[in-house]
């Protein structure tokens, strides 16, 4: 939209090539520069620099001042000048990573039972990449942090390095001056995704949140050597975990063990998105129309649902390739085998081809695109 490509803090670039099923966009804020692989996460990252703009504002106040003046007067700066910081922490943020291929078929076999994204070694990593660990590993992320982040309406871990260093900042202001209960910061017109897990990762320590999940794989009938995989695949974040085990609980049906098996093979952090926003499409798909059963051995979602098998994409764009044919006529083929499903169809929160859109109706595929992703637009 005309917001989302030009606000007062942010500019999205011209150019917006494609990496795999998604756009790749370059954002230019007046807090750094970052890369967003997805509408989805761009729509995140505008939030948050929304969110950096309400802490700019917040650091002007009397109370900020003082407090500030007590825990960082040792090198004379407040929250904006750290955050604006020019070291580069967030050029190039998800350069290097594998990119979410074209494989829509079946899940990939595993040779080791965890999985991370090792394209490249520790040392090489830039610092973007770097702090996307710490984030993920929830270094920082103290009870001051996650009370700004509720404040603020964002993700206490996301992998977002300019909103990462300006919570904890902040939370270092808090601690000496506790600046939280004195601050009044402006709602957001757009409620994000985190909101709907955000009684466990904004109220509980993250030791908390992820004996939660734990628990929750475990009443979903899923082995305790896949749960521990998907819980030590560091391309989830703490929230994206949550998210994905708390939209599958709403739905309870046949098949979701061996789909939490095929997530924890997620390879990059886009990768971990996909199956994060493909289960709320399916939690909000079973309370339009109840899904039955889930199809097996498979990175895509599908579900039965009265009657017919709904694939469940959530994808920015589907161009028509060898790979997608083969996958989409397998998909069919399986669904009408194993689910029993006497129609099809096929819900993308982007959109298609002319030529995939033609390829699909023709063999027999009922399409939505721009469908709901089941979540919050602000991801």
């Amino acid at each position: 939209t005309a917001a989302e490509k030009k606000g007062e803090h942010h500019e999205v670039d011209n150019k917006i090539p494609t990496e795999g099923f998604y756009y790749a966009f370059e954002l230019h804020t007046d807090f750094g520069e970052l890369k967003a692989v997805g509408l989805d996460l761009l729509r995140k990252r505008i939030r948050e620099t929304e969110a950096l703009e309400a802490l700019n504002e917040v650091s002007k106040t009397g109370v900020f001042l003082e407090a500030a003046g007590r825990s960082l007067e040792s090198t004379g700066k407040g929250i904006v000048s750290v955050v604006k910081d020019p070291e580069g922490t967030a050029k190039g943020i998800g350069g290097g990573l594998k990119r979410f291929g074209r494989n829509l078929g079946r899940k990939a076999k595993r040779v080791s039972e965890d999985v991370t994204d090792d394209d490249e070694n520790e040392a090489e990593k830039s610092t973007a990449e770097k702090t996307e660990n710490v984030a993920n590993a929830a270094l920082g992320v103290n009870k001051s942090a996650r009370v700004w982040a509720q404040k603020l309406q964002v993700d206490p871990y996301s992998r977002n390095p300019i909103l990462q260093k300006a919570l904890i900042d902040i939370a270092k202001v808090d601690a000496a001056g506790g600046i939280a209960t004195k601050v009044v910061v402006p709602v957001p017109t757009v409620v994000s995704a985190t909101s709907t897990v955000g009684g466990l990762v904004w109220g509980q320590d993250p030791e908390a949140v992820r004996k939660a999940n734990e628990a929750g794989l475990k009443a979903l009938g899923v082995a305790d050597e896949v749960a521990g995989g998907f819980l030590r695949n560091d391309n989830f974040t703490l929230t994206d975990q949550t998210r994905f085990v708390a939209a599958l609980a709403g739905v309870k049906v046949r098949g979701l063990a061996d789909y939490v098996d095929a997530a924890r093979g997620a390879e990059t952090p886009r990768e971990a998105l996909f199956f994060t926003a493909s289960a709320e499409m399916l939690k909000r798909q079973h309370g339009e129309t109840p899904v039955s059963a889930v199809l097996t051995d498979s990175r895509a979602m599908v579900g039965l649902s009265g009657g017919r098998a709904v694939a469940l994409l959530p994808l920015d764009y589907l161009a028509w390739t060898e790979s997608v044919a083969e996958s989409v006529a397998e998909i069919a083929e399986r669904a009408k085998t194993e689910l029993g499903a006497k129609g099809l169809q096929m819900q993308l929160t982007g959109q298609v081809s002319t030529r995939a859109r033609k390829e699909l109706q023709g063999l027999g595929w009922a399409l939505k695109e721009k469908a709901s992703a089941g979540s919050p637009t602000g991801q």
